[in-house]
């Protein structure tokens, strides 16, 4: 894919991925990537993502998410497309609340 098509996933990461700083850890990841998009806790002890840029980009944020921050251990991760998931408002990257 090139890199200039944008892309929008939906992934929810599966492991011991909560209190670990795994959330920050996707958040600078994305920040850093210059992808938009948000990342949450999610009671079942899991963490959901939507991450949205050039498909490249998105690759290797997933990527990375798939080693995830040093006191992770990252199960698995299931993905999908997310394009319902983001408004065409968010044009940077949050941490937002547990659901």
């Amino acid at each position: 894919m090139p890199d200039s098509m944008t892309i929008v996933r939906h992934v929810v990461v599966f492991g011991r991925v909560q209190g670990v700083g795994y959330r920050a850890f996707v958040a600078e990841e994305a920040e850093r990537r210059g992808l938009a998009g948000w990342v949450r806790n999610r009671r079942d002890g899991t963490v959901e993502a939507v991450l949205s840029g050039p498909a490249e980009r998105v690759a290797d944020l997933i990527a990375a998410c798939r080693r995830g921050p040093p006191a992770a251990r990252v199960e698995r991760i299931a993905e999908s497309d997310g394009a319902h998931l983001l408004s065409d408002l968010e044009a940077a990257f949050a941490i937002l609340p547990t659901v």
